[in-house]
């Protein structure tokens, strides 16, 4: 039980800190440009692979999509 949890909040961690730069960078695109489109949807298939090979379900989606989306508006508000 101890091991799921540290490998969910690995997880969450691992999808928030993937989502900054490209949060950084869709902020820095016009809005609903194909760049921008790139930049939101490019880290879906990498936290998607990282929860198959993780062996947590499709239960927890839902809290990777808080980490991605979280990991977005952070790393939009990065200067730099």
């Amino acid at each position: 039980m101890l091991t799921k949890i540290a490998v969910v909040l690995g997880l969450f961690s691992f999808t928030l800190m993937l989502n900054l730069p490209f949060g950084l960078l869709r902020s820095k695109c016009r809005k609903y440009s194909f760049k921008w489109f790139l930049y939101i949807h490019l880290p879906i298939p990498v936290v998607f692979l990282a929860r198959v090979t993780s062996h947590l379900d499709y239960h927890y989606i839902p809290l990777f999509l808080i980490a991605a989306i979280l990991g977005q508006l952070i790393g939009g508000r990065i200067n730099i």
